[in-house]
C-alpha cells in the first residue's frame, strides 16, 4: 500500500472538493442573517460573523493539520494500540450505553407511569410561562447611567445651572456612584443631561436599577424639574433619543390635534402602576417675545434690519467674540447683555443700535411685542420605564 504520507495527500485530494463545497455551503446560508437590518439583525449579527469564521477555520483545518495529523498519528492495523485515556474514556462510554439501556427498558416497562410524568412537564412548562417575568430586552448592568434634566419650559439658564448642581449633588452622595458629571443646554435651556459611573458591582452590592430607583426618591425634592436616569445599554432601539425605557411617538398634520391627544396618552400612562418615569417631550408653553421692526422709521434713520439683527445677537445670542488659550484648555468669550436683562422683554429699550453717525435708541427703531408664543411642531414622544 501507501506510505502515511502519501496516504493522507491522497485522501485530502479526495475530499477536498466536498469539503470546501460543503463549508461554502454553510457560510452561505448565514450571509442574509449578516446582511439582516432592524432589531433581527442587530441580534444576530455577531452570531452569523462567529459562524462563518468557525466554518472557515474548520475548512482550514480539515484540508491541511487534519491530513498532516493522519500522517503521523494513524497506524496499520496490526500496529494500533490504544493507550490509557482511550482505554478510561471507553469504559465510562461503555458505563453510559449500558445505563441508557437500562432507562430504556424500564420507561417501555412502565408506559402509564412516562406518560403520567410527560404531562406533569407540560402542565409545569406551562405553569412557568405565565409566571416567569418576560420582556422584549433583559436590561444590562454596564456600571453606567445616562440621565436627562427635564424643566419647567419658563426655567431660565441661571435656574437650570442651579438645579444641575443640586441633582449632581444627590447623585453623588450615593454610596453606589462613583462620579457624576452634566451639563445643561444642548438646544433648550430647560433642558440638561447627565452621566454617571457607578462603582463595580463587587463594591456597591446592588444592581443600577435599584441604584435608579433609590435615586428616584431622592431626586424628587427637586422642584421644577426631573432628572431622568436609566442604565446605558449595549443594544438600543427608537428612531428617537427618549428620557425612558420604552416610548410611544404620536405623529400628525394637524399640530392642534398632537397638542391635545400627546397629554391625554401621558395621563393613560401615569395611571399604569407597572411604569414609572412617564413623561412627554412636547414643548409648546415656552415663553418666546417677537419683535416687529418699524421699517420705514429705521430706514429714515439710516438703520437697516441687519444692523438690529446684529445687535439683538450681540445682546441675547451669545455671540462668541474670541477664544482665550491657555497650556491646558481653551476659553470661549461669550458677548451678551448681563444676565438680569434676559427676564423682561422691556430690557429692549434700552439697547442702541450703532449708525454710521452715531447711535439712536432702540426703541425708536423697533416695537417689542412680548407673550407667549407656540412654537409649531408635528410629532411628539411619550416616554415610559418599567417597573417590577
Amino acid at each position: 500500500g501507501m506510505g502515511r504520507i502519501e496516504a493522507a495527500i491522497k485522501g485530502a485530494q479526495e475530499v477536498g472538493f466536498t469539503v470546501l463545497s460543503m463549508s461554502l455551503s454553510l457560510i452561505a446560508v448565514f450571509i442574509p442573517i449578516l446582511l439582516m437590518g432592524g432589531i433581527v439583525g442587530r441580534l444576530f449579527r455577531e452570531f452569523a460573523i462567529t459562524l462563518s469564521a468557525a466554518i472557515l477555520v474548520s475548512l482550514a483545518v480539515s484540508l491541511t493539520t487534519t491530513p498532516m495529523m493522519c500522517s503521523i498519528l494513524l497506524r496499520p492495523e496490526g500496529e494500533r494500540t490504544h493507550g490509557r485515556l482511550y482505554r478510561f474514556s471507553e469504559r465510562i462510554f461503555d458505563a453510559m450505553l449500558a445505563g441508557y439501556r437500562r432507562s430504556l427498558s424500564w420507561a417501555l416497562d412502565n408506559p402509564l407511569l412516562v406518560m403520567a410524568v410527560l404531562a406533569a412537564t407540560l402542565c409545569l412548562n406551562g405553569y412557568l410561562y405565565v409566571t416567569i417575568p418576560k420582556g422584549f430586552f433583559p436590561q444590562q448592568d454596564t456600571g453606567r447611567l445616562t440621565g436627562s434634566i427635564q424643566a419647567d419650559q419658563a426655567t431660565s439658564f441661571q435656574s437650570m445651572s442651579q438645579k444641575l448642581s443640586q441633582f449632581a449633588g444627590i447623585v453623588s452622595k450615593d454610596p453606589a456612584v462613583d462620579a457624576a458629571v452634566g451639563f445643561t443646554g444642548g438646544g433648550q435651556t430647560n433642558s440638561g443631561s447627565m452621566f454617571v459611573s457607578l462603582k463595580p458591582l463587587a463594591e456597591r452590592k446592588v444592581s443600577a436599577d435599584q441604584v435608579i430607583a433609590r435615586l428616584r426618591r431622592d431626586l424628587a425634592v427637586v422642584p421644577g424639574a426631573r432628572l431622568f436616569l436609566q442604565a446605558v445599554q449595549d443594544i438600543r432601539v427608537g428612531g428617537r433619543q427618549s428620557n425612558a425605557q420604552y416610548q410611544y411617538t404620536l405623529q400628525g398634520d394637524n399640530f392642534d390635534e398632537l397638542a391635545q391627544w400627546a397629554p391625554k396618552l401621558a395621563a393613560a400612562l401615569q395611571t399604569e402602576p407597572k411604569l414609572t418615569d412617564v413623561n412627554s417631550d412636547q414643548q409648546n408653553k415656552g415663553l418666546e417675545a417677537d419683535i416687529v421692526i418699524d421699517r420705514d422709521t429705521a430706514a429714515r434713520l439710516g438703520i437697516t434690519v441687519g444692523q438690529i439683527d446684529n445687535t439683538l445677537y450681540d445682546a441675547f445670542g451669545q455671540r462668541q467674540v474670541s477664544t482665550i488659550y491657555v497650556q491646558r484648555n481653551q476659553y470661549h468669550v461669550i458677548m451678551e447683555v448681563a444676565p438680569q436683562y434676559w427676564q423682561n422683554p422691556e430690557a429692549l429699550k434700552q439697547v442702541y443700535v450703532s449708525t454710521s453717525g452715531g447711535s439712536v435708541h432702540g426703541s425708536q427703531a423697533s416695537n417689542a411685542v412680548a407673550g407667549t408664543f407656540v412654537t409649531p411642531g408635528q410629532s411628539s414622544s411619550a416616554t415610559a420605564a418599567a417597573t417590577d
